[in-house]
């Protein structure tokens, strides 16, 4: 059965492109008895988020996500799920994993909970915790020190969805701890792993107008909601709608004068006929 210790070493064999140092230094065998299938663990305590508030910025994060990266299929993004990282710790299920975290170069498939021995040693790459004040000390001390020194989660943020205040760290491979990245002027932090912005931005997520923790491309746009996306399918549609009209009102006017100049001509004494076919309608549309 492995302990923290030894659950951190088997990880690093397991992903040494995570980090070369870590196989300098032995690492254990694989237990004999093979560890418990990750069908068979528990994927929920039956603990409720801290509030609403909590609940949908988490969703919004995991929802936008993989809307915006809809066209790819080596990325997992996961929300209050359980992470299991060794037999012990999914004995004892004391740690229960992060508010948001994503996993790149994975196939992007529905999973009960993220099993490492199932994923081929993967672990986070990025992890958000969304903190509250029951939950801060533990997001600052035990879970950072697990993100950092087992799991060698690259980039590590906490989220105060109240306050509005975001914090990012990197992971300095070699000490295995954390250093605090520095924000731009728009209170941004840059995503290296994601390629991405994490940033507050003002916007209506489930019909509460706010400010939200984005994900954020490099033209400063937030990654849709499903809602972003049917505002905008919306707005589209009317855009279309509106121009349409406007083509129908210049079509009718330009009939209008297509009349106006016919009927000028008839009064000089052309024959009707005549002028409807000059103009290219029927005499009919010539009116009275």
């Amino acid at each position: 059965m492995l302990d923290d210790r030894e659950a951190a070493l088997y990880l690093r064999g397991m992903a040494a492109d995570k980090d070369d140092s870590a196989m300098s230094q032995p690492w254990p065998c694989y237990p004999v008895k093979p560890p418990p299938r990750g069908e068979d663990l528990p994927y929920s305590d039956g603990v409720p988020m801290e509030s609403e508030m909590h609940v949908l910025q988490m969703t919004l994060l995991t929802e936008s996500l993989r809307l915006g990266w809809a066209d790819r299929d080596d990325f997992y993004v996961g929300g209050n799920m359980f992470v299991y990282y060794s037999e012990l710790q999914s004995k004892k299920n004391d740690f229960r994993g992060p508010d948001v975290f994503v996993v790149l170069d994975t196939v992007n498939k529905m999973r009960r909970s993220w099993v490492v021995w199932e994923e081929g040693g993967r672990t986070p790459d990025v992890v958000i915790e969304i903190t509250s004040p029951s939950t801060e000390a533990v997001d600052r001390g035990e879970k950072k020190r697990i993100y950092a020194s087992i799991l060698h989660t690259a980039e590590y943020f906490l989220y105060d969805p109240f306050e509005k205040r975001l914090e990012g760290y990197r992971l300095d491979p070699e000490r295995g701890e954390y250093d605090p990245m520095t924000p731009d002027e728009r209170g941004w932090y840059r995503s290296k792993t994601l390629g991405l912005w994490l940033g507050v931005q003002q916007g209506t997520y489930h019909r509460r107008d706010d400010l939200w923790l984005r994900w954020i491309d490099d033209d400063g746009r937030a990654l849709p909601s499903g809602g972003d996306q049917a505002r905008q399918a919306q707005a589209e549609a009317q855009q279309v709608q509106a121009e349409a009209q406007q083509v129908q009102a210049e079509a009718q006017q330009l009939r209008e004068r297509v009349r106006v100049a016919a009927r000028a001509l008839i009064a000089e004494g052309r024959e009707p006929a005549e002028v409807a076919a000059l103009f290219g309608i029927g005499v009919e549309e010539l009116g009275g």
